[in-house]
């Protein structure tokens, strides 16, 4: 082992400088993650990119995956790995007692929070908060009391290991909360990571009709989307996007609507208007700004359920990994771009759209 442990860590001005640090002393409750590889989410944009807002100097990087390195005498039997264990991390740090927690919706718990007040989260916290070592863009990740685990198959590739969160959010927006199935129609705005998983959900549910729309620029993107399961993909600059959908549905429009796009505000009314009459529309990219004009009417008129969401299930993870694990997709094509420490801004640059070309999924790996 190493004496130090060496990490990226995101400064103002959309600045990265690899730093050292000590190894944190374990607690009888905490262990250390030896990370392998950590996905770059389309979230470590905006908090690179919004620096004074982001309480200060982070190690970003939530998706990671990697082996149990040390492990308390105490946490062993809690979290039910042990040494050695390859693990995938959940980016949450839940307090365990709060009615979210205890009935299952841990994801909304104000202590794993960072949005809102000054909860801890893997990949959003600031390394003044001890042991400093929160995120997976580092050759070391602390593992929180709280941490929580699902196990890595070994003949898993490590870059598709990280699919496993933004799969997850695939699964739970369309399937868990969505409730897509058999032969309904499925519209998925914006093609990234989230909305090719969304993909392979809907595929999943048994939806008959999957229509994925993006830009001419996201041709790559639409086309992976068809690989995955998409029955059509529409591209809005060169096609009208509700007369498409008209016409792909016979006129009925679509049955769910799932919006994960994060260009601005203006899918959030073509979501409404793709909506057939007691349609859902899910909203789940963030917009940065407000919407200028909204139609409370058309949902009114329409019977619509409007729902926001954000992040995953442990249920919807676990589904994840044995889709990923099964082979049954090529999931191995929106892994594109990988990353060495000394590259981490680059691959945020290029998950912001600033950077190399033709990325979908990136990764980090420390030991590059």
């Amino acid at each position: 082992m190493h004496s130090k442990v060496q990490a990226s860590v995101a400064l103002e001005n959309k600045r990265v400088e690899v730093r050292e640090f000590d190894f944190p002393a374990i607690p009888i409750d905490g262990g250390l993650l030896k990370v392998e590889k950590t996905g770059v989410c389309g979230s470590d944009w905006p908090y690179f990119l919004n620096y004074p807002k982001s309480k200060g100097p982070l190690i970003l990087g939530h998706e990671t995956v990697g082996f149990v390195s040390a492990i308390g005498a105490n946490a062993g039997a809690r979290w039910g790995v042990q040494e050695g264990d390859r693990v995938t991390l959940e980016e949450y740090l839940p307090c365990g007692h709060c009615t979210y927690c205890r009935s299952g919706r841990f994801r909304l718990c104000d202590a794993t929070d960072t949005l809102i007040g000054n909860g801890i989260r893997y990949g959003s916290t600031s390394i003044s908060v001890a042991p400093s070592l929160w995120g997976g863009y580092s050759h070391y990740q602390y593992l929180h009391p709280n941490a929580v685990f699902h196990k890595v198959p070994p003949h898993v590739p490590a870059a598709l290991a990280t699919l496993a969160l933004p799969m997850g959010n695939g699964l739970e927006w369309v399937c868990f909360q969505g409730r897509a199935e058999i032969g309904e129609s499925v519209v998925i705005q914006g093609p990234g990571q989230q909305g090719l998983a969304c993909v392979v959900a809907a595929k999943e549910a048994g939806a008959s009709c999957i229509m994925v729309t993006g830009l001419t620029a996201d041709h790559h993107r639409l086309s992976l989307a068809r690989e995955l399961g998409a029955h059509h993909t529409i591209d809005i600059e060169q096609f009208d996007l509700l007369e498409t959908v008209a016409e792909l549905t016979g006129g009925h429009m679509a049955d769910l609507v799932v919006d994960c796009a994060s260009g601005g505000p203006s899918t959030i009314v073509s979501a409404i208007q793709l909506a057939r009459k007691g349609g859902r529309v899910l909203l789940c990219g963030r917009k940065g700004r407000p919407v200028p004009e909204f139609d409370s009417d058309l949902l009114f008129r329409k019977n619509l359920t409007l729902k926001g969401l954000r992040g995953h299930s442990y249920e919807a993870v676990e589904m994840a990994m044995q889709i990923i694990a099964s082979g049954r997709y090529p999931l191995e094509k929106m892994c594109t771009h990988t990353f060495g420490l000394n590259e981490v801004e680059n691959a945020l640059h290029t998950v912001g759209g600033e950077g190399e070309r033709n990325a979908i999924h990136c990764c980090v790996d420390p030991w590059l």
